[in-house]
């Protein structure tokens, strides 16, 4: 029924009414008036007024539909209602353009018809008025909304519509009314009626008891689900009352025009995503921010930007930035950093990708003027768009990999060495090898050099390396004896000799003589035959 907050619906529709109020109601209200072409505050001066932004949103250019319903039953003539309502009606026209469309009716019996038409000429449609109230009337509200929804069901209606009810008294129709009560079947035809015409226009009602017991206002709300009752202390308010009813009119057709930039903000991208080269460290770019609305000024405060993926920092983008609605702005913006040349630093040519990071507080000089009839439902952060830009840089020293490779080869060349002290240590004194059974002149092997080979004179041959070792008494070289005898095959037999020890292997008895020089005296019994050798 009746509704003292406005809906989304009726804000939303702000937008054409504005020409209603627009006029009549500025006049009342004595506002200064804005030039036409007024643009909207910049980000640091005084943030607009209202009608400084209707005037730039061009509100008044966009037709509304008035239907005025005004009661001329008996009780009007009471107090002076009615030539105030008449003196009252002039101004509020006053304030309409010829793009609106009034349509003013009476009702008491029955309604009637006064003016059907375009507003612009208020002292015209008020003289269509009767001089007085019909002072044995009745007041049959039923037909007269029933008479005001018809004017708004024709084909030509408006976007936006407001229903006007002035009355100083109850529903209290003549025996013939199609609406004997204030409820039931009619009224019920009357409420589906007025839900049809708000899917296709904004409309809404505004009801203005002109009386103590003006209790039929309350009908518009039955009827007109988006109705405001405004309850005027004395007739002598009634001018600042309807005056409320032309702002909310002209913010419902402002709420309609910025409707288009609910949701919408700033984005930003890098303007050109090609490769930039890193390699000193620096260099330069753009990043391009955007407007998405197209009435509304957006302003972003606390601006910063960065880069993920590559770590930039990006210099040369203001800390605040007013955007014109649709506008963009590009700014060159210097890169410092790049990417890095992670565990491995040998030499190499590194690309990244830095996806643009902008954070930044959004809003609009419009949204406090414009509060609370308007939400413009602005997003609050920067919405980031486009490609990653390519980092590259040439990364890492180009002493490094020689130095690695340099390292692997000495580290190859000591560890050689190591295991060539520990498993080829050189050899010295003199190896002799006699058959275990049997008598003959022992051969002798003469050790030098790190290996030897041998070909004892009863046949086979063999092989002879030292091997070092620590033990208890200190390091000490053994001897690994490899031997195979004559007729002999797979693998060789091998034994240990400690040094100044005896070994048999292959039937054959070694004694080392440590201290015994490899070309000691001997007849013929130096080991090294032909096929021998040493290594």
């Amino acid at each position: 029924m009746k509704r003292s907050v406005r809906s989304p619906r009726v804000v939303t529709a702000l937008r054409r009414g504005a020409t209603v109020a627009t006029a009549a109601l500025l006049a009342v209200l004595t506002v200064t008036a804005v030039p036409a072409n007024a643009v909207p505050a910049a980000a640091g001066g005084p943030a607009p007024t209202r009608d400084e932004i209707y005037r730039e949103l061009g509100v008044a250019d966009q037709p509304v539909d008035y239907v005025v319903l005004v009661d001329t039953s008996g009780s009007m003539a009471a107090k002076g209602r009615y030539s105030t309502v008449r003196s009252t009606l002039r101004v509020f026209l006053d304030g309409l353009t010829r793009a609106d469309h009034v349509a003013l009716i009476t009702f008491d019996n029955r309604p009637e018809e006064r003016y059907i038409g375009p507003a612009g000429d208020a002292a015209k449609i008020v003289s269509r008025l009767p001089k007085a109230p019909n002072r044995s009337g009745a007041t049959d509200i039923g037909a007269a909304l029933d008479q005001g929804l018809h004017e708004l069901e024709r084909t030509d209606a408006a976007d936006v519509a407001s229903v006007v009810l002035l009355t100083d008294g109850k529903h209290d129709p003549p025996r013939a009314s199609d609406y004997p009560k204030s409820s039931g079947t009619p009224w019920d035809k009357l409420r589906k009626r007025a839900k049809a015409l708000s899917g296709r226009t904004e409309l809404a009602g505004y009801a203005l008891p002109l009386g103590s017991g003006a209790t039929g206002v309350n009908l518009l709300g039955k009827v007109v689900e988006n109705t405001l009752v405004l309850r005027p202390d004395s007739i002598q308010d009634l001018s600042a009352y309807l005056r409320r009813a032309g702002d909310s009119t002209r913010a419902r057709s402002a709420a309609r025009l910025l409707a288009e930039d609910k949701g919408k903000g700033v984005t930003a991208s890098w303007t050109d995503t090609g490769v930039r080269d890193l390699t000193d460290g620096s260099a330069t770019a753009s990043v391009t921010f955007r407007s998405a609305t197209r009435h509304v000024p957006l302003t972003v405060s606390g601006v910063r930007v960065s880069a993920d993926g590559v770590p930039l920092d990006v210099t040369g983008v203001p800390k605040q930035l007013t955007l014109k609605p649709g506008e963009s702005r590009k700014y060159t913006v210097r890169l410092a950093g790049g990417p890095g040349a992670g565990a491995l630093p040998y030499r190499r040519t590194e690309d990244g990708r830095a996806a643009l990071r902008v954070s930044g507080q959004v809003s609009s000089s419009w949204q406090r003027a414009l509060a609370p009839d308007v939400d413009l439902k602005i997003p609050d952060g920067v919405a980031v768009t486009g490609d990653p830009l390519v980092a590259r840089a040439e990364v890492g020293s180009v002493y490094f990999l020689p130095a690695v490779l340099s390292a692997l080869v000495a580290a190859l060349v000591l560890g050689w060495l190591w295991w060539r002290s520990v498993n080829r240590p050189p050899l010295h004194g003199v190896l002799t090898a006699v058959p275990v059974f049997g008598v003959e002149i022992p051969d002798r092997i003469a050790l030098s050099g790190r290996r030897v080979g041998f070909q004892p004179r009863r046949g086979g041959q063999g092989t002879v390396h030292g091997r070092r070792r620590r033990t208890a008494e200190g390091p000490r070289v053994d001897l690994l004896i490899r031997y195979t005898p004559a007729g002999a095959s797979g693998r060789p037999d091998q034994v240990t000799c400690e040094p100044g020890g005896e070994a048999m292997v292959g039937g054959l008895s070694f004694t080392h003589l440590p201290h015994e020089p490899a070309a000691g005296p001997g007849s013929g019994a130096d080991a090294v035959a032909p096929g021998t050798g040493r290594s």
